[in-house]
């Protein structure tokens, strides 16, 4: 295979900080150290007992095995339920499909949009998929910048003329990973004016909308007038359900989007696998109970580790929304990189560089919320005693 030419595409993705780091843990583990990962956003709570149940019993009948092909009518009609009762959103069926998984979801749709040498819209930094979706379809990918002085929302009239009159579609997702801010209503309002006017598709990534800690609940883009005549939204249940291996979600709006991606898909896959829809179908019709215990569980780790790290030093703004959190890195280190690693050698506790997420990202850190207050506070104590957060240390 030594002669086999590789594409542009494939050989132009790096594992870059992510191999390293990987290295780097499994040569601390080698050692008998501990490791803390907070890198990585895999939710630790189980899903709840009767979506597991929904599923068990779905699995044992032989007849759940064969192609789906299509979403059952029950699963269209528990994403309606969904978004009427949680959102005040009401939709058509003909404005709803599933997918495996947003990630996949949005790998895919650029493909409906574009033609090579298009152009989309995504922030920078951003969650590193949005920039594929673009690389996909072989478009140009331009990036309009969030920034911690704007409240890291973007600055719609800043984006320059020529670029919106090439722009297919612009990638948009609140509360955003990894900056860990929600966007106020009248932002939505703005965008809608913003993509009406200039003929861009708005593509909302929903992902946390049950994960806020400023108000009550989050919202859906839908919720918002005019919302459908410009985008569609992507809603996951792999937070909210904890449903993350399951691979399931929906892309829901415009119903000319759906019909024109439903046909894409089509020709990639053969449908969502029964069980696994029967699984959604008990998660969105069923209690909520859970979901808002667990949005006070990531809450009061939040307030633990923003909080436990702002006492030994390490000024951390609270988290806004999402299972994250983002902070500057302390002062005297050349980068976001260079911190994660020596931060990992000295207290085993790994955390993800923000250049990961792209240029706007360097001299930032994301920090996942994904082990329990007692750990936490374990953290903070081995943070503590390395001395890495006072200068004379660094």
């Amino acid at each position: 295979m030594d002669n086999t030419q590789f594409s542009d595409l494939v050989n132009n993705i790096q594992p870059g900080i992510f191999g390293a780091l990987n290295e780097k843990k499994e040569e601390l583990l080698r050692e008998g150290r501990k490791v803390y990962n907070l890198s990585v956003g895999t939710p630790d709570f189980q899903p709840a007992p009767h979506v597991m149940k929904a599923m068990e019993d779905a699995c044992k009948d032989p007849e759940n095995y064969k192609y789906s092909l299509a979403d059952l009518p029950e699963l269209i009609e528990a994403v309606q339920y969904r978004y009427q009762k949680r959102f005040g959103v009401e939709l058509e069926a003909d404005e709803i499909m599933s997918v495996y998984g947003s990630q996949e979801a949005m790998a895919h749709i650029g493909l409906v949009f574009c033609n090579p040498g298009d152009t989309i819209l995504v922030p920078n930094p951003g969650y590193p998929m949005f920039e594929m979706s673009g690389i996909m379809a072989h478009a140009n990918v331009e990036y309009y910048t969030i920034e911690e002085k704007n409240g890291y929302l973007p600055d719609l009239d800043g984006i320059p003329e020529d670029v919106l009159e090439r722009t297919k579609y612009m990638i948009v997702s609140y509360p955003l990973n990894p900056v860990c801010v929600c966007a106020p209503d009248e932002f939505y309002e703005r965008l809608i004016a913003f993509a009406g006017k200039h003929h861009i598709v708005i593509l909302h990534d929903n992902a946390y909308s049950d994960i806020i800690f400023t108000r009550k609940q989050g919202r859906s883009f839908l919720s918002f007038e005019g919302a459908k005549e410009v985008g569609v939204e992507f809603y996951s249940l792999s937070k909210s359900y904890n449903l993350t291996g399951a691979r399931i979600s929906f892309v829901v709006g415009n119903r000319e989007i759906i019909r024109k991606f439903r046909l894409l898909r089509s020709q990639i896959d053969y449908g969502i696998f029964y069980p696994v829809q029967y699984a959604a179908i008990a998660a969105m019709t069923g209690p909520d109970d859970f979901i808002e215990e667990q949005r006070e569980k990531y809450a009061a780790r939040n307030r633990a580790l923003c909080g436990g790290l702002r006492r030994i030093g390490w000024n951390v703004p609270d988290s806004q929304g999402t299972m994250f959190v983002w902070a500057k890195i302390p002062e005297g280190y050349e980068s976001s990189a260079d911190f994660c690693m020596k931060l990992m050698e000295k207290t085993g506790v790994i955390v993800t560089p923000g250049s990961a997420f792209g240029s706007g990202g360097e001299g930032y850190v994301r920090m996942a919320l994904v082990v329990d207050e007692e750990t936490i506070r374990e953290v903070i104590g081995v943070l503590d005693e390395s001395g890495i957060f006072r200068k004379e240390q660094n």
